[in-house]
């Protein structure tokens, strides 16, 4: 039985309050330090100063009643690659907070004791590896393993995150392929994190931010998940806001909300245009994994002002379902 300490948040996190921009932008995802070879011992985190997850990680999940996403799979374990990132740290939350067991790749498994606190290891364990290397995973760490969500990702412009070869070519196209190319074809589903405006690179006002080819190498990576026999869902993100909740104490992911920006907007197509509350980005990844007829669909998602699904698997069902008809 894992190990849980239930702990009152002491602060909010600032809302960004920024409004859509009519250039598009690329979700920026967190990146790990580069690592030169895999370890393959499992690494059990301990860490006094973080807190483990039995709160809500958002305001929504406090006031959606229960769901069939929420009640823990004793048979389900799901993998988490980019667990380190904006989008991925809300994602291993949330989970944990679901009671689902849960695997992580890190190149620097280290700041899985800083920012998820101490679990039980059967519930959470942490591996050394790099995506990047079509050797840079061991191959253990997959034995067992049912679904995936990959929120890898780096910048679309050259900056601090490119340090150490993480290039969209390298993460978003040649990591996305090793990763995918070492899944076990026993694999009920793959979540994979990707952007809005993939397809349409070459066009104004898009190949502007595919100057480096960061939209390119994506889309690159969404079409060698849709080739490999797995079954996938694809969750395109808008201009991500909301964060990323990155610090020294899990506070900050347990009192992360979305502000106003609750409601959901999901379209397929490559037509929306907008932002989107890396919350609602980290939750789609989570409902999707269990909603039978997002398999083989690639959906885009926004967030607007007003009222959202929260945790309440039947509205994300209502609302992917929409997004068929569009």
């Amino acid at each position: 039985m894992a190990s849980k300490i239930s702990v009152s948040p002491f602060w909010n996190l600032p809302i960004s309050t920024q409004k859509t921009q009519l250039l598009p932008q690329f979700p920026l995802l967190q990146q790990f330090p580069s690592s030169s070879r895999v370890i393959s011992s499992k690494v059990k985190v301990n860490c006094q100063r973080c807190i483990s997850v039995s709160a809500a990680v958002t305001e929504e999940s406090q006031t959606s009643p229960p769901s069939s996403s929420s009640t823990a799979s004793s048979s389900k374990v799901v993998l988490v690659v980019g667990g380190s990132g904006g989008v991925g740290q809300i994602v291993v939350a949330s989970l944990l907070n679901r009671n689902v067991k849960l695997r992580l790749i890190l190149r620097d498994p280290e700041k899985a004791t800083t920012l998820f606190g101490e679990h039980d290891e059967e519930k959470f364990q942490v591996w050394k590896g790099d995506t990047r290397s079509p050797t840079g995973i061991d191959p253990s760490v997959f034995e067992g393993v049912t679904h995936v969500i990959c929120c890898t990702g780096t910048t679309a412009f050259p900056s601090r995150r490119w340090d150490g070869d993480n290039t969209p070519e390298r993460v978003d196209w040649e990591g996305v392929r090793n990763l995918v190319s070492a899944l076990p074809k026993s694999l009920k589903r793959i979540v994979l994190v990707s952007s809005i405006g993939v397809t349409k690179f070459n066009e104004l006002p898009w190949s502007i931010m595919n100057i480096f080819g960061v939209l390119k190498y994506k889309k690159m990576g969404e079409d060698f998940v849709r080739n490999s026999g797995l079954p996938f869902t694809i969750i395109r993100a808008g201009r991500l806001t909301d964060g990323p909740y990155t610090s020294y104490d899990l506070n900050t992911l347990l009192q992360a909300t979305a502000g106003e920006r609750r409601a959901v907007l999901i379209g397929q197509g490559d037509k929306l245009v907008g932002e989107v509350s890396r919350l609602v980005v980290a939750e789609a990844c989570i409902q999707a994994l269990d909603i039978d007829f997002t398999e083989g669909q690639t959906y885009e998602i926004n967030s607007i002002a007003g009222d959202g699904p929260g945790t309440d698997t039947l509205k994300w069902q209502e609302l992917f379902r929409a997004s068929h008809s569009n």
